[in-house]
């Protein structure tokens, strides 16, 4: 029998701390004191009687106690969330909505087609896309913000709870503007980069591990003018109006490469291929119009 002291604010604290490893930055995210957010976290714990967290100055770590209850906890959470959204659904007489989280380079290469094919289907059913670094879509994934995620293999810590499909995999690229000097170059030499403003993934991308190898490989040492973004919107936009050199997923160039308003340095970028697939939730099964989708995206996916 469920203990009647539990409380909403008690799961929703906990979650919300367990996802950003931070009582702080739960607090900050949930519009609360530290204070009320330990407290909180006590009474949890009480009311449960075993220790959910670890805590320390470099932050917080889930106990084996708080590995279990953090996986049943986020999956009532979810279920409860799409209860609210069918009841509301069904009450204003709209339709029903999947929300999918897609990095930057699947939205350039491969969501447009996988969305043209799932409408195809007539379901009446919206999709609710929503861009953003890897790590972040995965935490929003397994608190039930998303249903769905297209993107990289996370790192096995962030893959909790979640279940990967492969779907192909994609390498990075070096790009800079027609015309830059590295294109008249006979050979080369790839830590020549470091003359110019480099744009590379910032630390908690999902793809900088492989860039920092493919850095290393080619002897590149301090890039005393590096930008760490993972906005493409800025890359393309510098990147063309400037001498600088952006290291960036293949699939996000793209585009800009068949157009030609950039162009690829031939670099050996063999070594920086990582697998692209869909991770969903481990513990929930996905809807009919979310099964459909995801036959879209393998669809487009096998089309390219």
């Amino acid at each position: 029998m469920l203990d009647p002291r539990l409380r909403h604010r008690h799961i929703q604290c906990f979650l919300e701390v367990a996802r950003r490893r931070s009582v702080g930055r739960a607090a900050d995210a949930l519009a609360l004191s530290q204070p009320a957010v330990s407290k909180t976290l006590i009474e949890l714990e009480e009311i449960l009687g075993v220790a959910l967290m670890d805590r320390s100055r470099r932050g917080v770590t889930l106990t084996e106690f708080g590995e279990v209850f953090q996986r049943h906890a986020a999956a009532s959470m979810v279920a409860l969330r799409q209860a609210v959204d069918s009841v509301a659904q069904v009450r204003m007489g709209g339709a029903a909505t999947i929300r999918i989280g897609v990095l930057p380079t699947v939205a350039a290469r491969l969501a447009p087609d996988a969305v043209q094919r799932f409408q195809q289907a007539r379901t009446g059913v919206v999709v609710n896309l929503a861009s953003g670094p890897n790590g972040h879509l995965l935490d929003r994934l397994r608190g039930g913000d998303l249903d769905l995620v297209i993107g990289r293999l996370g790192a096995p810590e962030q893959m909790r709870a979640l279940a990967f499909v492969h779907l192909y995999s994609e390498r990075v690229s070096v790009v800079v503007r027609p015309g830059h000097p590295l294109t008249r170059v006979a050979e080369l030499d790839l830590a020549r980069i470091a003359d110019y403003t480099v744009l590379l993934p910032d630390r908690d991308a999902v793809t900088r591990p492989a860039v920092e190898r493919l850095l290393i490989a080619g002897g590149v040492g301090d890039l005393p003018r590096r930008i760490e973004t993972v906005s493409t919107t800025f890359g393309r936009s510098f990147t063309r109006a400037t001498d600088a050199v952006w290291i960036i997923s293949h699939g996000v160039a793209e585009p800009d490469l068949s157009e030609g308003t950039l162009v690829e340095l031939p670099a050996d970028t063999s070594d920086t291929s990582g697998p692209v697939g869909l991770t969903t939730r481990a513990d929930t099964d996905p809807s009919p119009p979310l099964r459909l989708f995801m036959e879209a995206v393998r669809q487009a996916a096998e089309g390219r």
